[in-house]
């Protein structure tokens, strides 16, 4: 029977499954899949199209350069197009040339090759390790050759047996002899008809992809605008119009500082006396699109050549420095100056696309990962049906730090909120992070436990960590601690100039975290003396325990308006009978903008002040001060609530 009447916890009801939104997650995932096997199945296309559209960004800002000067559309994109013909096959040209080059003089390098790879085990202590791991292979080897079968004899071959007769009838066969085919044949132009037309074919179709591009840019972002939604036009279209601004120009500033390090890499390595140096330049060019290990990996060529070149060590290692110089002063220096060292993109989402268009695409994908991911995260900031790339891919943070701040005192991860917190007061007052962040967090736990997704345990977890944070917040020495034995506690330290400010958790843990927080920001002022208690202080046996330390202020802290107004006014009433000569702040922590149900509250409490905010409060305090003590000891803030001061003049 008593196991009957004991309270029975609350029965937790799932929640219902919502089909729709189940199915629209499952054609996401379809679409996903289908998109991801298209490109793969059809890279032969969609690779071209890419390197076009690119290639259009990167040529855009200098078709709207002629346009400017009054040069009509046509002209203006055939002399840009004609232009970067020109160019790449002029460069095209030379590296081909000395790829050609190279490939035949590296048999002419096995000498230096073969004395540095000596030169190598003499390091390595005298070759013995080299030798006796060949050693070993070769020993591997032999046992592998003896275990094989032994081939079959021919039956021709046979030892002493009888020999068969052969038929007399029997056709003897006719000796071919294969003559070399001729060097003009039809085989061998057609060989080389498809090695040369296949890539011309690729540029061909990439030249007609840039043209159109470039003719419909404007019809081509109409017909954009329409698949992202037209239902604001004028915000959609200068979206998608400053979208395409920073794409061009992120991408021209790119390719000119890739062309140009490129370009010193080949002047270098020509001084160096390094062979085929414009070859590593354009490859050097190339690579640095690749994120991280781009010039690393361009580097290792040329290092590789001075190696194979010169007998000694000092090219090779004249080399390495040129790089090891030279891209720290492109990286660090150049790129931020010109177009900003962020590309948008995550880190982690720099490497996975890296990967994901490598698989995709091969080294061409790794080449085009960062483009084509920074346009994918410019569509998800534009587009809202894309907004899912933006917060997959993007470096923007995924949370607000409102929610951001929530969520770790869900985790109760009191060091990242404290992290956080240090981080904005450095540049703005503590009270401003507590009303912006701390509070709107508070707020969103509240409606949590109106609607029953946070129990009571949780919101002590919460309370919890809003002591550990408010622990980690405080300043050196700004916490007298315990008092030692035969010392007198802070209180009976208190002199008479300290105004005493009792705050009260109205009902939950979550008021005593908002009173908590209120009263570390009451810390940072010398004269005042704060302290939290629990709601179970307006209890009778409550206020009797309080009767023992002297109070000056009394703060109820109730977090939102959603509170009965008996029960707030039973409060106050309690209270100055206990304590007619304190002075009573009610406060009713709300959004930026005070709600008519709290200023209702505000008027129904009959206390001596009300706030909403914490820098409301804080003023409220200070003005208190000021009555208690007069002008002639006015309160003297610390350094660090002093620059708080001017800030929170006008916020009553």
């Amino acid at each position: 029977m008593s196991e009957f009447l004991k309270p029975q916890p609350p029965r937790v009801v799932a929640a219902p499954v919502d089909q729709a939104q189940l199915l629209d997650k499952a054609v996401t995932l379809f679409t996903a899949a289908l998109v991801v096997t298209a490109l793969y199945v059809g890279r032969a296309v969609f690779i071209p199209i890419a390197i076009a559209i690119l290639l259009s960004f990167v040529l855009a800002p200098l078709v709207r350069l002629l346009r400017r000067w009054r040069v009509p559309r046509v002209p203006s994109v055939g002399l840009v197009v004609l232009l970067a013909v020109a160019v790449l096959g002029g460069l095209s040209t030379i590296v081909a040339q000395q790829f050609a080059d190279l490939t035949k003089e590296l048999p002419n390098y096995e000498t230096t090759i073969s004395g540095k790879v000596a030169s190598l085990k003499r390091f390595a202590g005298g070759g013995g390790s080299f030798e006796r791991a060949a050693a070993a292979l070769r020993k591997i080897g032999g046992q592998i050759a003896e275990t094989a079968p032994a081939a079959t004899p021919k039956p021709q071959d046979a030892g002493s047996g009888p020999q068969r007769v052969q038929p007399q009838n029997k056709i003897e066969p006719v000796p071919v002899e294969v003559q070399p085919s001729d060097p003009l044949s039809f085989e061998r132009l057609q060989t080389i008809a498809g090695t040369i037309l296949e890539p011309l074919a690729t540029a061909g179709i990439i030249l007609v992809f840039v043209i159109f591009i470039l003719f419909q840019r404007e019809d081509l972002r109409d017909r954009f605008i329409r698949l992202a939604g037209s239902g604001d036009l004028q915000r959609t279209t200068a979206a998608m119009n400053d979208a395409a601004r920073r794409l061009s120009r992120y991408f021209l500033f790119q390719t000119i500082i890739n062309a140009c390090f490129g370009t010193v890499v080949a002047i270098g390595l020509w001084f160096i006396g390094v062979p085929s140096p414009f070859l590593c330049g354009a490859l050097a060019a190339l690579l640095r699109f690749v994120p991280y290990v781009g010039s690393f990996i361009a580097a290792a060529v040329p290092i590789l050549l001075a190696a194979a070149v010169a007998p000694g060590w000092t090219m090779m290692l004249e080399v390495a420095a040129l790089f090891v110089i030279l891209e720290p002063i492109v990286g660090q220096v150049l790129e931020p100056l010109l177009y900003g060292h962020q590309t948008g993109i995550s880190p982690i989402a720099v490497v996975v696309s890296a990967t994901f268009w490598t698989w995709l695409w091969g080294p061409v994908g790794l080449l085009l990962a960062t483009p084509l991911t920074v346009c994918l995260v410019v569509l998800g900031r534009h587009v809202e049906r894309l907004e899912f790339l933006d917060v997959l891919l993007g470096d923007a943070p995924a949370l607000t730090p409102v929610e951001s701040f929530y969520q770790r005192l869900l985790a109760a991860d009191s060091s990242e909120v404290a992290e956080q917190a240090e981080e904005f007061i450095k540049q703005r007052p503590l009270a401003e992070y507590f009303d912006e962040v701390a509070l709107e967090a508070l707020l969103m736990a509240q409606a949590d436990v109106r609607r029953g997704a946070l129990d009571a345990g949780r919101q002590v977890k919460i309370r919890e960590t809003i002591d550990e944070l408010v622990e980690d917040l405080q300043e050196d020495g700004s916490d007298p601690g315990p008092a030692a034995e035969g010392e007198d506690t802070p209180e009976e330290r208190q002199q008479a100039s300290q105004l005493s400010v009792v705050c009260i958790g109205g009902r939950t843990p979550l008021d005593e975290s908002a009173g908590a927080l209120f009263a570390h920001l009451l810390r940072s002022e010398n004269t005042i003396a704060p302290r939290v208690e629990p709601a179970s202080a307006l209890t009778p046996a409550g206020l009797l325990r309080l009767d023992a330390a002297r109070a000056d202020v009394i703060c109820l802290s109730y977090l939102d308006s959603e509170v009965g107004h008996a029960q707030v006014r039973y409060g106050v009433r309690r209270i100055r009978r206990r304590f007619p000569r304190a002075v009573i702040l009610t406060c009713f922590w709300t959004a930026d903008e005070v709600p008519a149900r709290a200023q209702q509250l505000c008027d129904a409490a009959k206390a001596d002040k009300c706030a909403f905010r914490f820098g409301q409060a804080l003023h409220a305090i200070r003005e208190i001060a000021h009555e208690r003590f007069g002008a002639q000891q006015a309160i003297e803030p610390t350094p660090a609530a002093a620059d708080e001061q001017a800030a929170l003049k006008g916020a009553a």
